[in-house]
């Protein structure tokens, strides 16, 4: 059941002698020395993301069994010695000899890759852990893992290093439960970045797991800090939509659709609020498929159609057609459908290809919708002015911005004047500085190197677009200058394909407005240019707050922790001089080059989203119109250092 990879040797193909590649050049990987060899083709990396990956992994396994029908608590534990306990009341995994292995079925599970129950449609009709790999890959990249399996009125016990087994299978004791545990310690080897499970991206997927299976009970615990936390939602998909709306003003109650056809099983809940943003989730057996598929296209065509129809029918829309864009906007959804055989396809796999589904969520959301439009007039009323308004503002939008686009083809260059464009062409080796301020844009494009790195100086701070209508957004001069520096237009138009840069740098002054601006930008890219984030294209530049002397040595303190331990290594603070920075502005030419924009010398911080759910709602709190969610975020984290590295 091993994989195998021949790999070529390393000499280039015109060097090398046909003598020379025999079955002697054939490298089979057996087993889960596969996995070990490329541990990123099987977590996606081995960073702090698959890391909590492998948390993820048995998890899946856990709520296998609760889509089955057999578990109704899972218990999920981060160990103060480094190792995470995954506990669930299942049937637990089968200990009795495999037919063919002659080994039991958990030392089986735990060392052949593609084994388990998934396969067998008699045992899990639906499954998340769609390659029956999980338990093995997580075993695999574990310095040591022990199993304890409760089942026929017995403990059955195993351990394993590094993927082999280090005990046989065996009975420690007798219990009247039924269930699985299992605790692993991460391999340091394979994790060198980092051996420390996250508290917060854990805690999202259990609070999200236990949303998307109404009535699972989910405990969490984190041992290393004393956290913990109870999940358990009856009202399934339901209380996720109220849960994402909790900071806003919604217009009606949360619409709750739900249906089965031909083993297809379907949920929609949804809710529209004032806000100008969408916040559409789709799931497939529970995996968020952040590229969408069948499900959310059927949702989106039904959605438009169903809402023109009673419209017109009503007397609302009085002949005007509402696109698609327009009737969501400000609208919360969550499509979760529970599929036999799942066909994806994407470039990370997360979309979905089962045409059959497609009709399926069209039908229900389309009849479902439909009645509770009849039956509920006033919702009713309130849903389609809120699109008949996004559709005018969206009718706005585009004349304007062909009214730009009229504008530029009269001038010699499209491009904004305040750009100081770089003479590379090609976007991957291109960077862009988006800058506060002419003065510190001057010191900027007088420092840069200019065969690589263009400048945008910004004046003052662009419009919050979480508080208005794309229309507003696009008379905007800032955004207009910066969509155009960029290439790749925005909203209906993005085409991630035009960027002109694949380093967008967000360089701003250390302090509350600098922070206040760069939180603005990150708005605008995560609700307009949201791409731009999951390509790993965006950057906050980290420029020091401190310069500190002693003779004739210097060294720049990014902050105040930084500047305490540079003076300790300068032998404390006789002869030391410090000199804050008060903003870019404030740094020559040469000193914003060495210290902030330099390749070889600078900090970055890229802005990923590893959780898309809880960086909405962060920036629904700090941007949005409600001041109290704001007030109390701001008081919960008052003593952290907000990480806008969401």
């Amino acid at each position: 059941m091993g994989a195998e990879k021949p790999t070529d040797s390393n000499t280039p193909k015109s060097e090398a002698k046909q003598a020379d590649y025999d079955s002697k050049s054939i490298t089979v990987l057996t087993g889960l020395e596969a996995v070990r060899k490329r541990p990123g083709m099987y977590i996606g990396s081995t960073g702090p993301r698959g890391l909590n990956h492998l948390v993820f992994e048995i998890v899946d396994n856990s709520i296998d069994e609760a889509m089955a029908g057999f578990c109704n608590e899972i218990k999920v534990t981060l160990n103060k010695d480094g190792s995470a306990t995954i506990e669930d009341n299942g049937r637990g995994i089968p200990t009795d000899p495999h037919p063919k292995y002659q080994v039991s079925g958990v030392e089986v599970v735990m060392t052949k890759l593609h084994a388990g129950g998934k396969f067998d449609k008699s045992s899990y009709k639906v499954s998340g852990g769609l390659h029956g790999v999980g338990a093995s890959v997580v075993n695999a990249l574990s310095k040591s893992l022990i199993i304890e399996v409760h089942q026929k009125g017995k403990v059955f016990r195993q351990t394993f290093k590094i993927g082999t087994p280090a005990s046989k299978l065996a009975v420690t004791s007798t219990t009247n439960k039924t269930g699985t545990i299992v605790t692993f310690f991460p391999d340091p080897e394979i994790f060198q970045e980092t051996t420390e499970f996250s508290y917060d991206i854990i805690f999202s997927r259990l609070r999200e797991l236990a949303f998307l299976n109404k009535g699972l009970n989910i405990k969490f615990r984190d041992e290393r800090n004393g956290k913990k936390h109870e999940f358990q939602y009856d009202g399934g998909i339901r209380e996720f939509v109220d849960y994402l709306n909790k900071n806003k003003e919604n217009l009606h109650s949360t619409i709750y659709l739900s249906k089965a056809k031909d083993n297809i099983e379907l949920e929609v809940a949804l809710q529209y609020n004032n806000s100008y943003q969408e916040s559409v989730f789709s799931f497939v057996n529970n995996i968020n498929t952040h590229e969408g598929g069948t499900h959310l296209s059927g949702f989106k065509t039904a959605l438009t159609r169903t809402l023109n129809s009673y419209g017109e029918k009503a007397g609302i829309t009085k002949g005007f057609k509402l696109s698609s864009d327009d009737v969501r906007e400000g609208l919360t959804a969550i499509i979760s459908v529970r599929v036999p055989e799942p066909q994806f396809e994407g470039q990370t796999k997360t979309k979905l290809g089962n045409s059959e589904v497609k009709g399926i969520v069209d039908s229900l959301v389309n009849t479902g919708l439909n009645t509770y439009l009849e039956e509920n007039p006033s919702a009713a009323r309130a849903i389609l002015e809120k699109s008949l308004n996004a559709a005018r503002a969206r009718e706005a939008a585009r004349k304007a911005r062909e009214l730009a686009r009229r504008k530029n083809a009269l001038e010699s260059s499209s491009l904004p004047g305040k750009l100081a464009d770089c003479q590379e062409r090609d976007p991957a080796k291109s960077e862009i500085f988006i800058v506060e301020g002419d003065s510190a844009g001057g010191s900027a494009k007088q420092g840069r190197k200019k065969e690589f790195q263009a400048i945008l100086p910004l004046r003052g701070k662009i419009i919050n677009v979480e508080k208005a209508r794309i229309n507003k957004v696009m008379a905007s001069n800032e955004i207009i200058n910066l969509v155009t520096a960029l290439g790749t237009g925005f909203g209906e138009e993005f085409n991630i394909q035009k960027v002109r840069y694949h380093k967008i740098i967000i360089m701003t002054d250390s302090d509350v407005d600098g922070s206040h601006i760069t939180t603005l930008l990150l708005t605008f890219f995560f609700r307009f240019m949201k791409p731009l984030i999951d390509q790993g294209f965006i950057y906050v530049a980290q420029p020091p707050l401190y310069l500190v002397k002693k003779g004739n040595s210097k060294r720049y303190a990014l902050d105040e922790k930084d500047r305490e331990r540079i003076t300790e290594e300068f032998g404390g603070s006789q002869g030391v001089s410090v000199q804050r920075y008060k903003g870019l502005g404030e740094m020559n030419p040469e000193q914003l080059w060495e210290t902030t924009m330099d390749p070889d010398t600078r900090v970055l911080k890229q802005i990923t989203i590893e959780d898309a759910m809880l960086a909405d709602e962060v920036f629904s709190i700090l941007m949005g119109d409600e001041v109290e969610p704001r007030r109390k975020f701001i008081q919960d984290n008052a003593k952290q250092v907000i990480n806008l590295d969401v």
